[in-house]
């Protein structure tokens, strides 16, 4: 791409380390996000995982699901057609599990696109799944570079 700030505006990362400014509340994480990516609706990612009962809650009296679910609220905040997620579902409960699939699943019928990369089975309807042990053994990669 000979641009690659367009290219970044059209995805979402959320990873192993949620990106939360311990000083701000919980809105104002969210809003912060909004504003960097120049559009979305705070209120809108608030209540998709929740949070909008811990909107004036400073970040830092988070449990680490309620972390988690502050991270996966900038997907639902500010628009994109890629989201690559990676383990998302770490510290969620069942509830917030059921929030992140519904959360994928109305993305993709939206048109979008979803990568994830995860130990656990996250409920998609007919999902293409890779299994890395397809690539490449175990064995091989343990061994790679030993003389």
């Amino acid at each position: 791409q000979d641009k690659p700030e367009q290219h970044a505006s059209r995805l979402h990362y959320v990873g192993h380390l949620d990106a939360v400014k311990p000083s701000l509340t919980v809105a104002e994480n969210l809003a912060a996000w909004v504003i960097l990516r120049g559009d979305g609706d705070v209120a809108r990612g608030l209540a998709r995982f929740g949070l909008s009962p811990l909107a004036d809650m400073p970040a830092r009296l988070l449990s680490a699901g309620q972390r988690r679910r502050l991270a996966l609220a900038r997907i639902a905040a500010s628009p994109s057609d890629l989201w690559l997620l990676d383990e998302p579902t770490v510290a969620l409960d069942r509830e917030s599990v059921a929030a992140l699939e519904a959360a994928i699943a109305d993305h993709l019928d939206a048109g979008g696109i979803a990568v994830l990369s995860s130990n656990v089975d996250v409920g998609l309807v007919d999902p293409v799944v890779l299994r890395i042990d397809d690539f490449i053994s175990v064995d091989d990669a343990l061994l790679d570079g030993v003389a």
